[in-house]
């Protein structure tokens, strides 16, 4: 029997308590030997209650150990930093999305693992859910034809995480909803499209909603912890507009807080033979057949066992053992930071931004 594969993690917040421990505490081929928080008492009160042996305040302690694959869930500043330190020390790495702040952070983490040999990943959990990978089979199957452009977003009506936090201040999260959650949804539309190239993008953000108070309608405004009188120097909403270098293109919107109906969360594809769509987890497809207008809506397979982010965790695991290989890579991660920075320019400047 081989020996287990020995994890290390860095943030021990709300992301790797509801997304990340339990995929890992129940992998048959992981132990997690060591944790880390910079408030230690929560590494502490982890490893204390899962029986880990290690527990540390500073990341650099914990890369001390002999660890096989490190996974970070700290804000978004610190992804590049630790990814870059631990691919030094010859650790694969898994990472929280977005993969960094910016495209040069993006850059240096892409960079370290080239030159390390190592596996590097950025959480891309919806890539996994049954919905997306219904889609991505039937359309590399040749059965949408030519998908040529589309939709995508994640509209919330109230859902701002950790108001006042670090979400909510710039110089830690390196942006608003547009990084948040545009990470994910950009992402999947363009893995659906063949993962075209972006070229050029165009986009407005706006924050309308910083000092507006009342209660969230969204569970993922449970995220973060809020802070009376804190930082919110990011946008609530953002649109865009992404041409990509075969001539398709994508519109998103992306907000926190909008007044609109429900909060919604979409992908949306027009191909020559038909078009495609899954909306809040529901897939449909539309096309005609016989010289009639059909739409097909598919009944999907269960999700993984322990949802769609331990789906992606577990596949980590697998290329690290190389049975199997990479569904994302680091490549694709400077791409969607690269759009993500653009958009954001393109907001400040009022300008098409060409990449």
């Amino acid at each position: 029997m081989s020996k287990k594969l020995r994890l290390g993690a860095v943030g021990i917040g709300g992301i790797w308590h509801g997304c990340h421990a339990k995929p890992w505490l129940n992998h048959p081929d992981v132990e997690i030997v060591g944790v880390c928080d910079i408030v230690k008492a929560k590494a502490d009160k982890f490893a204390a209650e899962q029986s880990i042996p290690h527990s540390f305040q500073d990341y650099h302690d914990l890369l001390k150990l002999d660890l096989d694959m490190v996974d970070i869930c700290t804000p978004n500043l610190f992804h590049s930093e630790i990814a870059v330190a631990a691919l030094k020390r010859g650790c694969h790495v898994f990472t929280e999305k977005p993969d960094a702040i910016s495209p040069k952070e993006a850059m240096k983490m892409a960079d370290a693992a080239k030159k390390s040999g190592k596996v590097l990943m950025a959480m891309r959990n919806n890539r996994w859910a049954p919905s997306t990978r219904f889609l991505k089979q039937y359309i590399d199957a040749g059965n949408a034809g030519e998908i040529y452009t589309g939709r995508c977003g994640w509209q919330r009506r109230r859902g701002i995480p950790g108001k006042g936090g670090w979400f909510t201040t710039k110089a830690i999260s390196g942006g608003g909803p547009l990084i948040d959650l545009g990470v994910h949804f950009i992402d999947v539309a363009v893995w659906l499209m063949g993962n075209p190239r972006p070229v050029a993008v165009s986009g407005a953000t706006y924050c309308k909603f910083a000092q507006a108070s009342g209660p969230a309608d969204s569970v993922h405004a449970n995220f973060g912890e809020s802070k009376q009188d804190g930082t919110f120097d990011v946008e609530d909403l953002a649109i865009g507009f992404i041409r990509f270098d075969n001539g398709s293109s994508l519109q998103i919107e992306f907000s926190w807080a909008s007044n609109i109906e429900e909060e919604t969360i979409f992908a949306e594809l027009r191909g020559t033979k038909a078009g495609c769509c899954v909306k809040n987890g529901v897939v449909k497809v539309f096309s005609e057949t016989g010289g009639n207008l059909i739409d097909i809506s598919p009944k999907l397979p269960p999700t993984h066992k322990y949802g769609d982010h331990g789906a992606n965790l577990w596949h980590f695991a697998d290329v690290v053992r190389k049975k199997a290989e990479p569904i994302n890579t680091p490549e694709d991660g400077v791409y969607m930071i690269k759009i993500l920075a653009a958009i954001y320019a393109s907001a400040k400047e009022g300008k098409e931004i060409r990449l």
